[in-house]
């Protein structure tokens, strides 16, 4: 799913307009040269089928777009009076989900100043099993700003501001007033800001580049949920119900940092560099709610709900690495790294029902971990055409846990007084890989890793494992040929459960540019998953064991190819094609097993179909002007459910003007 979410987001940037009218000269404006250019365009859509799904994928809607515009100002002397050098461009402002404006300034030896801002609407509909009761409609504007001072000499200064900023109304649900009681619809809205400040300097003298950064972090979560009206729940044959209900639980924050790197350069037969972080995180949360309605006996139910507490979160990040070159032909490389984090802290619970106050609990938790990992790896160049790699890898993991409850009256709790809970992992891996070049255009690469490890974590972490791959690609001029083979094999069986996964991909790519006015680039990639753990669950009201399965076979494809004609007109056309064929299954309760209920088969495998054929046509007007259209549609389709299947058509027209 990770795959499909990322490939879908590429596919959805294919509906930008990329086409430009050439190199316009611009127009000289005292001792500056300025360039510009923009495209004002209207973009369309139509779907059939879930629009909440589509809007997750995709989102685009109908309207008048500034679909993308650029202003480049240059001092002609490399000397201007307050600056050298001015970049803006913008894309999709004006309505579109996804908006993002930059601008760069500079001043040759005195400032430079960087802005990135990005806009993105998300919606997020929830899953189809919730009847709609869950959905995430938010706005969340980006911001970033950094300025160097002195930005060419040796004694430089960084100041940077950060903003991240996501507020919209969002809706859940809430069981009362027992574990049996019914489910109500909540409405939230969300508000959450994190901010950061940061100042720095970087030192270069006698090869050494010293960079050190003190920034500041804030973060804050102040999102009110309420009931909008008396409900009678989802299951109005029963006798809970909900008059109203209030929940403020602010979550506030702050992370100090400091960031510390070290550099050696220049030396002909060695290479360093350290990186320290240190992070002081302290988190503090309250929640108060209030529910009153009737329970499932029909008695009046008045619930009051008090808990809060802090944390605080210290955590260390380090690495040293030295690289040694004896020869121009060996290379070996050394890391040893550190990683620190604890968890520590106090919360307080009290609840009031019908006015009887019940005990107060105190619970007071410590989670820490530290890795510490080294690293080996030797590169050697044996002939021109032959190169191997080996390396050993070791790391160390230690997980202490503290767990206990005290109770009102009672002394505070400390993390000597509980039993402490403590496991160490030791992973011991080894590298191996072959570098051949037969042919000049030629290169195969083979890369290989055996790990062993003694007491994982988790079912899911790596015990026994193993990695094999290779790259074959070819390249000469303009052709690009290339295929690509991995499989990952791990196998962890502990006490309780024995967990493997299986994972294998295969994949080759295409593109060729030899003629002016045509290229093409193709691909084709599957992705082949499966995954077996043990499992326990209540089921029929009794506790059941079974084996989680999981198979997923993903293909995906993509092949587009661009047409000049006469250098008047430009066609680019595209198709991208994914599918997840499963384990080959026609329903979802087509294999069966006794040992698992039929309701969890569908969850074994997730067949579906995406598909998105688009085009593209650039016509130039005149010299300063083009006009840009585009077409693309989207067809998504599981096999098993038609609940989010859709249908899409999207496009857009605009004007490109460059002067």
């Amino acid at each position: 799913m990770t795959r499909l979410a990322a490939f879908l987001f590429a596919v959805s940037a294919f509906a930008q307009s990329s086409d430009s009218v050439g190199k316009p000269r611009g127009e000289d404006v005292g001792n500056y040269n300025v360039v510009q250019s923009f495209e004002l365009g209207y973009r369309f859509r139509s779907v059939g089928g879930d629009l909440g799904k589509y809007r997750s994928d995709v989102n685009y809607g109908n309207g008048v777009r500034l679909l993308r515009s650029s202003l480049m100002v240059h001092s002609k002397e490399g000397d201007g009076s307050f600056f050298d050098e001015l970049l803006l461009t913008t894309q999709g402002l004006g309505n579109d989900p996804y908006e993002s404006a930059t601008l760069r300034i500079q001043k040759n030896k005195l400032y430079q100043y960087s802005l990135l801002w990005r806009e993105n609407a998300y919606f997020n509909p929830g899953l189809t099993i919730s009847n709609g009761l869950h959905l995430l409609d938010t706005n969340r504007q980006m911001q970033d700003h950094d300025l160097v001072l002195l930005p060419q000499s040796s004694f430089r200064f960084f100041l940077g501001f950060s903003r991240n900023v996501e507020s919209g109304p969002g809706l859940s649900t809430i069981q009362l007033f027992d574990s049996r009681g019914d489910q109500f619809p909540l409405f939230s809205d969300i508000r959450r800001q994190t901010t950061e400040y940061r100042i720095g300097n970087e030192i270069r003298v006698m090869g050494f580049r010293l960079n050190w950064t003190r920034g500041w972090e804030n973060f804050k979560e102040d999102s009110p949920t309420s009931l909008t009206r008396p409900s009678v729940g989802e299951n109005p044959a029963d006798g809970t119900t909900l008059a109203s209900l209030q929940r403020v639980e602010p979550y506030h924050g702050n992370s100090p940092y400091w960031r510390v790197a070290l550099f050696k350069e220049g030396a002909k037969w060695y290479a360093a560099n350290g990186r320290l972080t240190y992070t002081s995180g302290q988190r503090a949360f309250v929640q108060s709610e209030s529910a009153l309605g009737t329970n499932r006996f029909g008695s009046e139910a008045n619930r009051q709900v008090l808990t809060f507490g802090d944390a605080r979160r210290p955590v260390v990040t380090g690495n040293l690495t030295l690289s040694l070159f004896p020869t121009s032909r060996i290379t070996v490389t050394n890391q040893t790294s550190l990683y620190q984090i604890k968890m520590e802290g106090n919360s307080f619970y009290r609840e009031f029902n019908n006015g009887d106050a019940s005990s107060a609990v105190l619970p007071f938790q410590y989670l820490g971990i530290r890795t510490f990992a080294n690293s080996t790896d030797a590169d050697v160049k044996v002939t021109d055409w032959l190169g191997l790699r080996a390396g050993y890898h070791f790391s160390t993991r230690r997980i202490r846990s503290v767990e206990a409850l005290g109770f009102e009256g009672d002394p505070p709790l400390t993390a000597d007084q509980a039993p402490v809970s403590e496991q160490e992992n030791h992973l011991h891996a080894g590298a191996f890989g072959l570098r051949i070049k037969p042919i000049k255009p030629l290169t195969i690469l083979f890369e290989s890793e055996i790990g062993r490890a003694d007491k994982p974590f988790l079912p899911l972490s790596e015990k026994n494992y193993h990695v094999l791959g290779g790259r074959v690609e070819y390249r000469k001029k303009a052709v690009r040929l290339s295929a690509y083979t991995r499989a990952n094999y791990n196998t962890n069986s502990v006490s309780l459960f024995a967990y493997s996964a299986r994972s294998r991909q295969y994949g080759a790519d295409a593109s060729w540019a030899a003629l002016r006015w045509f290229s093409f680039d193709a691909s084709y990639a599957k992705l082949h998953l499966d995954t077996q753990g043990g499992i326990v669950f209540f089921f029929n009201a009794a506790r059941q064991s079974g084996t989680s399965v999981y198979v997923s076979n993903l293909h995906t494809g993509h092949f587009g190819a661009r047409v000049a004609l006469r250098s008047r007109a430009e066609v680019y056309v595209g198709l991208a094609h994914i599918q997840d064929v499963g384990d080959g299954r026609a329903t979802a309760t087509g294999v069966p097993n006794p040992a698992t209920p039929a309701l969890f088969l569908t969850a074994q495998t997730f067949p579906l179909r995406f598909q998105s054929p688009q085009a593209r046509l650039s016509i130039r007007l005149h010299e300063k002007v083009r006009w840009n259209a585009g077409y693309q549609y989207y067809g998504y389709h599981e096999q098993f459910s038609s609940l989010q299947n859709y249908r899409a058509h999207t496009g857009y027209s605009g004007i490109l003007w460059s002067f």
